[in-house]
């Protein structure tokens, strides 16, 4: 059976509601990453209740206005990896943040087993 965010649609009132409700999640979730910490795409997406959504993680953070508050920067690839291109304006601007919060890359990973973000450890 497929997805109901994937059923064609009339009403596009009901999909752009869905479509809210997933980011209004994603960010939720998002703004609670902190200074110092990073999480992948694929874990992001499962605290969020998006299941194997990665790359649509990956594609709506793409997406966020300039000057957004959310720490973008704090999203890596799988294993740490960053997924921005060092020299790219993002890429850069992602390094310099996470180098900022003290977080050292290594052949372009950041060691997720000590930054990764657990949240039982934050919040109990």
């Amino acid at each position: 059976m497929m997805p109901v965010e994937f059923l064609p649609s009339r009403d596009k009132s009901v999909t752009g509601a869905l479509h809210d409700a997933r980011k209004a999640a994603l960010y939720t979730v998002l703004a609670q990453v902190p200074s110092g910490c990073v999480v992948t795409y694929g874990q992001l997406a499962e605290m969020a209740g998006l299941g194997r959504a990665a790359r649509w993680v990956g594609r709506t953070l793409s997406q966020l206005p300039e000057g957004s508050a959310l720490p973008w920067h704090r999203v890596l690839g799988a294993g740490g990896r960053l997924s921005l291109a060092a020299g790219s304006p993002s890429g850069d601007e992602q390094r310099a943040r996470l180098r900022g919060e003290g977080l050292a890359i290594t052949n372009n990973r950041v060691d997720i087993r000590r930054h990764g973000w657990r949240p039982t450890d934050h919040y109990g």
